[in-house]
């Protein structure tokens, strides 16, 4: 072991530590070597922003006079999941108003859901609140009708049951017409191929095997702190390989996350739409990775030529859930622009921000050496490779 949690800590709070985002030590490694870059930094910072479908916000608005249990609630029009408890209401990010013409007139605009809410309460907005009931003893009133922000609130807590996912697909379209997906506009007959990872910043690329991500673990979360909750729903660690038995990287672990929303920035939290599929949340995310041994750091210094995405057919064989791929592509193809699929040649663009995932890894790395944060250790580890789980098929 090259240091512990403690000894990271105390230089930490001295302000010894060495703190370098993965990009920097990727660079330090690459001019110094492996182990001597190892010996030199404690922390390694990392960062990822782009569309985090299971995300959304516990919210407890405080009671009314007289008292109310909400059994339905709709903030700016989309509804709330009220069935918690007598105020309590969680906001999914991918919810829409009741009145959204969907996709009725294909492809829609969902330009408003669940994620542009979460978006407008970090924006301290006034929000319209609406809720009804069927009327108790102790909950008398049965409607409510008023407009908040989040100053008036009691409490709201960014819960995102899946986030950071490890790795993911690089969509295209083999079909002979345009499609609309969440991996955005895919054009017809391989007409572009789009990916959603920053690559060698991205958290979980740089600890594949969860060595020092796990429950407890404190994190940079929508730019304030918050921290692992659990694994993420599809949690599905593994490691790639090629058919030649060559390792391709991490394939798809994610996080449950929890943090307050009153500390969270609306640069960090964005609703996004997608023409064509519906509303979700964009989420800045930051992991600091210790680099308690060499081992660790060898994880950490894998760069975007090192890691892999598995290119997909989102026309048919991912609708279809058909097992297989179109190949696989590196991280340091898809930024070039373009990669080729089936001898043909097509443009590349990313759904995440590289700028904002290299300005998070800065925050972070900057909270780190201001000894304003600390590392917390992990209680328990995420589930190991070998404890992946497989989803059942669900028919009917």
């Amino acid at each position: 072991m090259l240091r512990s949690y403690s000894e990271i800590n105390a230089k930490i709070k001295s302000g010894k530590a060495v703190v370098m985002s993965a990009d920097e030590f990727i660079s330090l490694v690459e001019e110094k070597g492996l182990s001597a870059a190892a010996r030199t930094v404690d922390v390694v910072t990392t960062g990822t922003f782009g569309t985090m479908c299971s995300s959304g916000a516990f919210l407890n608005f405080g009671h009314s006079s007289p008292r109310i249990r909400m059994q339905k609630a709709w903030l700016n029009g989309v509804p709330a999941y009220a069935g918690i408890a007598a105020v309590d209401a969680y906001i999914g990010a991918t919810e829409l108003p009741e009145d959204d013409p969907l996709n009725s007139n294909y492809p829609g605009e969902f330009r408003y859901g669940g994620g542009h809410v979460i978006e407008d309460l970090v924006s301290h907005r006034p929000l319209s609140l609406k809720a009804i009931s069927y009327g108790t003893d102790c909950y008398p009133r049965k409607s409510i009708d008023t407009t908040i922000t989040i100053d008036d609130i009691n409490e709201a807590t960014l819960f995102n049951p899946r986030n950071a996912y490890q790795n993911y697909n690089c969509a295209v379209n083999l079909s002979g017409r345009t499609i609309y997906t969440y991996m955005g506009m895919l054009k017809p007959n391989l007409g572009n191929a789009h990916y959603s990872s920053s690559g060698q910043l991205s958290p979980l690329l740089k600890d594949p095997h969860f060595k020092t991500i796990g429950i407890g673990t404190r994190i940079f979360l929508g730019g304030g702190t918050g921290y692992v909750a659990w694994h993420g729903t599809q949690h599905f660690p593994s490691i790639q390989e090629s058919p030649d038995g060559k390792s391709l990287g991490p394939a798809g672990g994610t996080l449950a996350v929890i943090g307050d929303l009153k500390q969270m920035s609306p640069r960090w939290l964005k609703g996004v739409s997608f023409t064509g599929y519906g509303s979700s949340l964009a989420v800045g995310i930051g992991v600091p990775i210790p680099l308690l041994s060499e081992e660790i750091a060898l994880y950490a210094a894998a760069a975007d030529r090192d890691l892999y995405a598995p290119v997909v057919d989102y026309s048919d064989a991912y609708p279809g859930r058909k097992p297989g791929n179109l190949g696989q592509v590196s991280y340091a193809d898809l930024k070039s622009g373009k990669i080729t699929v089936q001898g043909k040649e097509i443009p590349t663009a990313p759904l995440s921000s590289y700028p904002m995932a290299r300005e998070i890894a800065g925050i972070l790395k900057e909270r780190i050496s201001s000894g304003s944060f600390l590392l917390a250790e992990p209680v328990q580890l995420l589930p190991s490779p070998a404890d992946g789980r497989s989803g059942k098929v669900l028919n009917g």
